[in-house]
């Protein structure tokens, strides 16, 4: 996978989000407009569950708008960790395991087991 892929991939990824961002936008616009307009005519259960959904939706959209303006470190981090995690697991199952696996099996486990550990040098 190249820079290019990667740039493509990202690029997707904050198109998704800013669609997403305009979509949360658009629905608290909405939903604050019908609480100004209809508030003595809903049941205050109603209302309660609206404020819920527009203090969820805030913290969705400030959430969003920090991943796009500074990155999603968290998934980075996260995804390292289960590679790492994966890596460690594979090479002790393989430890055990490899003299009554089929050589198939054991071929791609081990071209797994490599291919991770590329993506661990690539994170670090």
């Amino acid at each position: 996978m190249g820079n290019g892929d990667i740039r493509d991939i990202k690029s997707f990824e904050n198109k998704r989000r800013l669609d997403h961002l305009v979509n949360l936008v658009e629905k608290t616009t909405r939903t604050e407009r019908h609480l100004e307009e209809h508030s003595d005519i809903s049941s205050p259960e109603s209302i309660e569950h609206a404020k819920k959904l527009q203090e969820e939706r805030k913290n969705q959209i400030e959430n969003l708008k920090n991943i796009i303006a500074h990155g999603d470190n968290n998934t980075r981090e996260k995804h390292l960790r289960n590679t790492e995690k994966r890596f460690i697991y594979a090479d002790g199952y393989l430890k055990n395991n490899a003299d009554r696996m089929d050589r198939e099996t054991l071929m791609n486990a081990i071209e797994k087991q490599e291919h991770r550990l590329e993506q661990l040098d690539n994170y670090k």
